[in-house]
């Protein structure tokens, strides 16, 4: 147990972090078991939204959730699956680069 008040306060965030990891890929795992047991345009982008939130949250490793996407994309080609409308929007505006803002004029002081 720890003696510095520091360290019992990492103890505790750990604690909180740990039941929030877990949550998370508890709701990744079975939206994944869900896919491959029916596979559905639904099912497909429950699986899809679920590693897109691991990853987010630092629970997933950005390949891994890439490998897992790709490998739910083939199964789902396989059974047949055709993509749903949303689901075509949301991967097509998430291809376009953000509009860049123009960077802000600088104050120019006169010396007198």
């Amino acid at each position: 147990m720890p003696i510095i008040k520091s360290a019992k306060k990492r103890v505790r965030v750990a604690r909180k972090a740990t039941v929030r990891n877990s949550k998370t890929k508890r709701s990744l795992k079975n939206a994944l078991k869900l896919f491959a047991k029916s596979p559905s345009s639904q099912a497909l982008s429950s699986a899809q939204s679920n590693l897109d939130k691991a990853l987010k949250k630092g629970v997933v490793h950005k390949n891994k959730a890439a490998r897992l996407k790709r490998q739910a994309a083939k199964q789902a080609k396989a059974a047949g699956v055709k993509a749903t409308k949303t689901a075509v929007k949301k991967a097509t505006s998430a291809a376009k680069p953000a509009a860049k803002k123009p960077a802000a004029k600088k104050a120019t002081s006169k010396k007198k």
